[in-house]
């Protein structure tokens, strides 16, 4: 099951997360959220994160 969050105005949202490549060759870890379940939807906010809300209504994920 996706993690799914609902922020104030209703919008369901699912989290997501991709590797890339950076230019300096390191592998980075991106996290975002989306309106449709896509490839690389995770199940739960990754430890040490947790969700907040914008005042745009986008939920972020932010560090503990």
């Amino acid at each position: 099951m996706a993690y799914s969050f609902t922020n104030s105005k209703g919008v369901t949202y699912y989290l997501h997360t991709k590797r890339q490549q950076a230019a300096s060759g390191k592998e980075r870890v991106l996290f975002f959220f989306a309106k449709e379940i896509k490839e690389g939807v995770l199940e739960s906010v990754p430890t040490g994160y947790t969700v907040v809300e914008m005042k745009t209504g986008l939920p972020v994920l932010k560090k503990v």
